[in-house]
């Protein structure tokens, strides 16, 4: 018996969460204008289909298709992590997803931090670790990571959240060394204030925020994908002086370096 003709793979698809609004719905759109179809999820049904109808109406051929998830709860999350492993024809993955809750660790319930770990860490982290085998297997693919300024500095309300950011960051630069010389990539994007309705239930409105520091969400994209174009690992799409983030990260390599020995600083020995 003959083997089956494979199945031809027309179109690549990109997979965003956090689709439903603000930087995920521009990336939707905006992966769309470069040709790739769609798998969109997030927890709003009603927002996801209203943004596949403009997105088919605006680009002619795309196929879009939704999936209401909520990536904190166990079902929702292995749903997507099958499709990711399964699918063929995914190729970028943009993990947007997020969740914000800006209040003193004291005055704060433990659930809300433990939600901003769900979202902003352990669905990321199960989703990639769903998709990089099948991205590898095809030696082609890009994962998009959505990190936050405050992967590098933290407030007094934003412990968690930029704990949550930092290791946004740190896990993308491991997978980064770790698929060198592969054809699979990964960006770290890191957004500074940006209007999207992520404020709405952080506890800090965005009405509060300087409105010169707030970005639109279809800049950061545009900016964001300007850099993937550019072959950036990692962008700060804000930040005009890319000499800045170079001298920061050689000063973190130097202090790296100096942790590496067996023995004490002379300020911590016994007097």
């Amino acid at each position: 018996m003959e083997n089956p003709m494979p199945v031809a793979i027309s179109k690549k698809i990109a997979v965003v969460t956090g689709a439903s609004s603000g930087i995920g719905a521009v990336y939707a759109d905006r992966l769309a204008a470069r040709g790739y179809d769609l798998i969109l999820v997030a927890r709003r049904a009603d927002r996801l289909e209203a943004l596949s109808k403009k997105i088919l109406k605006t680009y002619a051929g795309a196929n879009v298709e939704v999936i209401a998830a909520d990536l904190a709860k166990e079902s929702d999350l292995v749903r997507v992590e099958k499709i990711l492993a399964t699918n063929p024809a995914v190729r970028i993955l943009v993990n947007n997803a997020g969740l914000a809750r800006l209040a003193a660790i004291a005055l704060a319930p433990v659930q809300q931090s433990l939600a901003q770990i769900a979202l902003n860490i352990t669905s990321v982290t199960r989703l990639t670790h769903a998709v990089l085998p099948a991205l590898l297997s095809r030696n082609d693919g890009v994962i998009v990571n959505i990190a936050s300024v405050l992967a590098i500095h933290s407030l007094p309300v934003s412990s968690v959240y930029s704990g949550t950011k930092a290791f946004v960051l740190n896990f993308s630069r491991g997978l980064q060394d770790e698929l060198v010389g592969t054809g699979v990539k990964v960006q770290v994007v890191l957004p500074a204030s940006t209007a999207t309705e992520i404020w709405d239930a952080s506890g800090l409105p965005l009405s509060a925020l300087d409105q010169d520091t707030v970005m639109s969400a279809e800049t950061l994209v545009d900016a964001a994908l300007a850099g993937l174009d550019k072959g950036e690992a990692i962008t700060w799409p804000t930040v005009a002086d890319a000499s800045l983030w170079d001298k920061y990260d050689a000063a973190r390599s130097t202090l790296f370096a100096a942790t590496q020995t067996n023995k004490p600083a002379a300020r911590y020995k016994a007097i």
